[in-house]
């Protein structure tokens, strides 16, 4: 094997250990007084016992796939039952890369809100430290475990070739490690997501609309819920997601790069290198990213300049790891390669590159757009508030569904121009340069739940306005950028669902996916189903979670004389027992629907019904992802904007005013959009597709000869226009979608 291939889990050693080193730094930042000592220990206390509790009902999920695949891959040729072992090494390390988040960001919160006493400055720094030991963790986690299980498994089964069965083995097995860290992702963000929005709708419902106490004020019973809720869903889901997320893209390319006719000087492999490097550089780019992300001692309270501080980071490592990536391909590509009969360039895949990168960087901008405050989207919910709540709600679902319109025309334009660029390849690995900064994109997204947090702690311990005015200014500003981050996730999990799409149909060896045939079309109808059902369960989990999180606060507020006072502390403990009962109980569903449905579909139906069934699924769901999570971002900022006092028909309103009520019952509305079922999405397509391709070798063999009749029935309603000779050549060769077949032509 080339010596480069040993570098691509070098570069997941470099990221972690810039883990260690920042968050070496942030544990050694004051964490202040000892009311904020104390608060923060509740938080941490909290986020930790909810992680326990849902990996322990993991662990027995993981126990029990693994135990299933391992007699999957034991009974099918081309399959080993080391698939089972990849899916733990997957699962573990996505865990990891949410445990990893939950505990920087428990440190860095209290010493963030210390930080806002001396400027905005520090702040900043000290959260999006935070933010950034999450997002080089998560990333070296990623290219640590992808790069090592590739080469454990290539020396283990040790390929004669690229087009060999061997390595055609190696790629299955992989499968299995993407697997498990999509089943974690979408686990952890799930049950986060109702964790984090039963206590905070529970919060805001009691605490802001009746009782008419400010946010986080420590009078509430679900004050400390809310605040280990953006822990367990903002952070600890977060960095499962995106670490399920870079996984899965990578693996996708590869899968295409092994069926590449490539001659280089990697023995053919090449195309399967290159996606891996791309991820190991973009990460010492996204180092060198945070280096620009710092705003001035003296500046001002701006979320402009905070937001260009963090602009200019993300945008130095893009611009950095483009460059590099035109260095990349000329080294390691040939000049031309072929997939499935379509001829490309290297200047081809580099173009697919720079494609991903500007379709990512777009879909930034304009979801950055519908969600921030100031701009027109937020600024017309925020108008609508003034004539009530209904109105209110009117205003944020339209919103939410005009923000579909120019992301999806990006989105459209990326898959066919990076197609154009490089085929099928172009598409997967415009995903991979997409992802490329991924450990950007996370240190950015995380800065906002520590800042949310240190603005709960600020108010809880008491401390200066003037520091609450500081942490809200991040908060406001992580409120975008984590709707930004939902919209560059949900645009990846596109180009990646497509691209695993693509090599899902070629491992199963159908020649295509034909609408005309009715199953086929019941496959796509039940496919579009399936994210509605899924946000229908997570929307409803989170409602009836939030219902006993307000009857809980409510009989404290009731029973426990001298709460409102300040002369009684509130039983903190029950609220939190509720939010981590109802996500625990309420997760399971949701997860097995995404993880049982193609396992059904594929074997009663076949293997092409499954793909109308993922093609179904994939756009209902980015449409669905797009809406809720930029309705929700609307809605948040609306409130926001209320909080900092908005003019509205030439009078100035505030917090407590009709308005602002009107907005807060929104906000209530999209936070299940924006925090629990719309960012499920990105994950719940990839992960049904990296499913059906685990099962697409079985489907294969099982579906057989039905799939070999409608072979030789397309080849006899072809010839009957006279091109027999060539369809018969044609479809032979395509089946297997390999190499040899490819050759054969």
């Amino acid at each position: 094997m080339n010596s480069l291939f040993y570098l691509v889990p070098c570069f997941g050693i470099v990221a972690l250990l810039y883990t260690f080193i920042k968050g070496s730094w942030v544990g050694k930042q004051d964490a202040g007084n000892d009311r904020m000592k104390e608060i923060s220990k509740y938080i941490a206390e909290g986020a930790m016992a909810f992680l326990k509790a849902e990996y322990k009902i993991l662990t027995y999920f993981v126990i029990i796939a693994a135990i299933l695949l391992g007699i999957m891959g034991s009974t099918h040729q081309n399959s080993h039952w080391s698939i089972a072992l990849a899916f733990v090494v997957g699962a573990v390390f996505s865990a990891l890369a949410g445990f990893i988040g939950m505990r920087i960001a428990t440190k860095a919160n209290v010493r963030t809100a210390e930080a806002a006493k001396t400027s905005l400055s520090k702040a900043l720094k000290v959260s999006f430290t935070g933010g950034s030991v999450m997002g080089m963790g998560v990333a070296g986690l990623a290219v640590l475990g992808l790069g090592a299980v590739f080469i454990i498994l290539y020396t283990a089964f040790a390929p004669g070739s690229v087009s060999s069965l061997e390595m055609e083995r190696v790629i299955e097995v992989l499968t299995g490690f993407s697997l498990g860290a999509e089943s974690i992702a979408l686990f952890a963000r799930v049950g986060g997501g109702i964790y984090t929005k039963a206590a905070d709708v529970g919060a805001d419902l009691v605490g802001k609309v009746e009782a008419g106490i400010p946010e986080d004020d420590p009078r509430n019973p679900a004050t400390i819920a809310d605040n280990v809720g953006d822990n367990v869903g903002d952070v600890a889901g977060m960095g499962a997601d995106l670490f399920g997320s870079y996984v899965a893209t990578v693996l996708a390319t590869m899968v295409l790069g092994r069926e590449t006719l490539s001659t280089d000087a990697f023995g053919g492999m090449a195309p399967i290198l290159l996606p891996m490097l791309i991820a190991g550089t973009g990460i010492i780019f996204s180092i060198m990213g945070t280096w620009f992300v710092r705003i001035s001692e003296s500046a001002g309270l701006s979320t402009a300049k905070v937001q260009s501080a963090l602009n200019m980071g993300n945008w130095g490592s893009i611009v950095l790891t483009a460059v590099a990536s035109y260095f990349l391909v000329n080294y390691i590509l040939p000049d031309t390669m072929t997939l499935r009969g379509l001829e490309f360039t290297k200047g081809g895949v580099f173009g697919a590159i720079i494609v991903g990168l500007v379709v990512g960087t777009l879909m930034s901008i304009i979801t950055e757009y519908y969600t921030a405050m100031g701009k027109r989207p937020v600024l017309s919910i925020v108008r609508q508030s003034s004539t009530g709540h209904a109105t209110n709600i009117i205003g944020g679902l339209s919103v939410g569904m005009e923000s579909t319109l120019i992301p999806i025309i990006i989105l459209a334009s990326g898959i066919y121009g990076s197609y154009l660029c490089a085929g099928l390849y172009g598409v997967a690995i415009a995903a991979a340069g997409m992802m490329a900064t991924t450990a950007m994109q996370l240190a950015i997204d995380a800065f906002g739940p520590i800042a949310d947090n240190a603005g709960g702690i600020a108010e809880m311990s008491e401390l200066p306005k003037e520091v609450r005015e500081k942490t809200d200014i991040l908060d406001a500003v992580g409120n975008t950028t984590a709707a930004t981050g939902k919209g560059f996730a949900i645009a990846s999990a596109a180009l990646t669902a497509l691209a695993l799409f693509a090599a899902f149909v070629g491992i199963a060896k159908i020649d295509g996916i034909d609408i005309y045939k009715a199953d086929v079309l019941a496959g796509l109808f039940i496919g579009g189903m399936i994210p509605f059902i899924f946000s229908s369960l997570a929307i409803t989990a989170v409602g009836k979670a939030a219902m006993s999180m307000v009857e809980e606060v409510r009989r404290q507020f009731r029973e426990i004389p001298g709460i409102m006072e300040g002369k009684a502390k509130p039983e903190y403990d029950k609220c939190v027992a509720i939010s981590t009962q109802a996500s625990i109980k309420k997760m399971m569903l949701p997860g097995a629907i995404a993880i049982i449905t193609p396992v059904i579909i594929g074997f009663l139906f076949g293997p092409e019904v499954l793909g109308g069934f993922l093609a179904g699924a994939t756009v209902s769901g980015v449409l669905m992802g797009m809406f809720q999570n930029n309705a929700g971002g609307a809605w948040d900022n609306a409130k926001k904007s209320f909080e900092k006092g908005v003019e509205i028909n030439g009078e100035t309103y505030y917090k407590k005013s009709e308005p602002h009520k009107a907005s807060v019952t929104g906000d209530t509305v999209g936070d299940p959009f924006k925090d629990t079922s719309g960012p499920s999405m990105n994950i719940l397509i990839k992960l049904m597709s990296i499913v059906s391709l685990v099962i697409a070798p079985t489907l294969s063999d099982i579906f057989k000869d039905q799939i070999e009749e409608d072979r030789k029935n397309k080849i006899e309603m072809l010839s009957n226009f006279g091109t027999e000779e060539t369809v018969s050549h044609q479809t032979e060769a395509t089946p297997a979608n390999t190499k040899d077949a490819i050759n054969m032509q």
